[in-house]
This record gives structure tokens, sequence and C-alpha cells, in this order.
């Protein structure tokens, strides 16, 4: 997965915490976010000057805009890892709870299918599709 195709996957799926999602997928979204949010800092010093140093509202804005997706795409990275997307609870703690995050988040997702869906990038079987009536 190149990095524009998971900014648009990420934003496809923004409410969406079931199903799971792949190590590039979660990381290029991070890279934009992180992309996004030095650029618009900079923009708001530039418009803003330094006097609105502590408040910088464009990405404010960048922030609350994109808070469900980041958590979206958090949840299905932890589901892929066989986690529950609650793990992200752990950012509450301090230091520790973000390196912990960290770690689960760069390991190596299930192969096989989990509780909570088939591999990504595998093709869907047949028979797990449902059946939809012919009119």
């Amino acid at each position: 997965m190149d990095f524009w195709t998971a900014v648009r996957t990420c934003f496809n799926k923004y409410s969406s915490f079931r199903g799971r999602a792949t190590r590039p997928e979660f990381w290029w979204f991070v890279l934009f976010l992180l992309i996004a949010n030095i650029v618009l800092s900079v923009l708001d010093t530039a418009l803003f000057g330094m006097r609105m140093m502590h408040f910088q509202p464009l990405s404010a804005i960048f922030s609350l805009v994109t808070i469900l997706p980041s958590l979206a795409v958090g949840a299905r990275r932890l589901h892929d890892t066989g986690r529950s997307g609650w793990w992200q609870l752990l950012l509450a703690i301090p230091f520790l709870g973000f390196l912990v995050l960290v770690w689960f988040m760069a390991q190596r997702g299930d192969d096989q299918d989990n509780d909570y869906g088939p591999a990504p990038g595998m093709p869907v079987a047949r028979s797990s599709l449902p059946k939809v009536p012919r009119r």
C-alpha cells in the first residue's frame, strides 16, 4: 500500500472501528498526520505571528477533523494484532503508555483470520459473503 492509498483508505473508513488495518496503512497515515501538522504549525506561525503561539487555529481544526479517523485506524491496527481497540486508552498513561502502544502498532499482524475479521489483503471466501436475494 502506498502513501496516498493509505490516506484515502483511512478517510474512507473514517468511522469504521471494525475490521483490520495493515502496518503500512497505519504508519503511512501517521506520517501524513505528522507532515500535515508540521505544515499547519508553520502556517499558523506565519499567518498569526508568535503572539498566537499557544493557540494555533489551523492545527487545532485539523486535529479535530482527523481525531475520529485516527482512532478508527488505530483500533483497526490493534485488531490486526489480535487486540481490542480499547488498548488505545494506554495513551492516558504518560510516556509509558505511548511506548507500549507504539510497540503494539509496530508488531506484525496475524496472518490468519482472527476475532476481528479476515487478514487484510486476503481474498474473502465466497461462502462468507452474505446471500442477497434476487428478484
